[in-house]
């Protein structure tokens, strides 16, 4: 169990993080939804070790060190792959400092995206370079898999079937933390929904108890987040023809 205890960051005066409390636990595939700003990125950071934090965060009830970070893998958009290595290359890398490396996965998951396996990381397209770190994530053999926003630049029709592939090859034991802003496209998917706001964890729902209460994960977020439906329409007022700057006057 991954477990996160009164975990707050803040950069200087700005409050990233506040006293957010939560457990995952093996075997779930949990989305993590909030606006821009909302403390997302830099929860994935704190839990990684890259960030300073006050609070706790332990991994079975250890702190999360060298010894056990290994159980941990990332995949974001911002990348951590080298540049300069084939995907070949990084299969060669992580199978000698993973033990747990899943190899079979890394080749299927290759031949899923078509990926070529031997043209430098650089090399390859924004969303090529998504798949490939996403693919170095899932393989890792990590038991926490944590996703930041991993599928910007891919099409829908990867986005889709990648989440289905996602869904069919995963452990009972592994766990997946993915932020995204693809509410509709993930929602079949997910098992959980966790919502931030300006630091601050405001919901936390599995699929099942919305089901049993009626709702979808759409409805869910509208809620928690106040959503106002007449928010265009009001928005398009305040731009009604006299009122754009210049003419205001005749």
């Amino acid at each position: 169990m991954l477990k996160l205890e009164s975990v707050s960051k803040s950069y200087r005066s700005q409050k990233a993080l506040q006293e957010v409390s939560l457990e995952l636990h093996g075997g779930e595939i949990v989305r993590l939804f909030g606006e821009n700003g909302a403390g997302k990125t830099t929860l994935m950071n704190c839990i990684l070790g890259y960030l300073r934090y006050e609070g706790s965060i332990t991994l079975d009830g250890e702190p999360i060190t060298r010894k056990n970070i290994a159980r941990l893998s990332f995949a974001t958009s911002v990348h951590s792959f080298f540049p300069a290595l084939t995907a070949a290359a990084h299969r060669d890398f992580y199978q000698m400092h993973f033990p747990k490396f899943r190899n079979r996965r890394f080749e299927g998951l290759m031949e899923f995206f078509d990926l070529p396996m031997n043209r430098a990381a650089r090399y390859l397209s924004t969303g090529q370079q998504n798949q490939l770190e996403v693919i170095l994530a899932l393989s890792q053999g990590a038991d926490y898999i944590l996703m930041d926003e991993p599928f910007a630049g891919n099409d829908i029709f990867n986005r889709e079937d990648f989440y289905k592939v996602l869904s069919g090859i995963l452990e009972p034991e592994e766990t997946v933390l993915l932020s995204t802003h693809l509410i509709e496209e993930i929602q079949t998917f997910i098992s959980r929904a966790l919502l931030l706001r300006q630091g601050q964890l405001i919901g936390d729902k599995t699929t099942d108890a919305l089901e049993a209460e009626g709702k979808d994960l759409v409805q869910f977020v509208k809620e928690s987040y106040h959503y106002r439906p007449d928010r265009v329409s009001r928005a398009l007022d305040s731009f009604a023809p006299g009122d754009r700057d210049g003419e205001a006057e005749s």
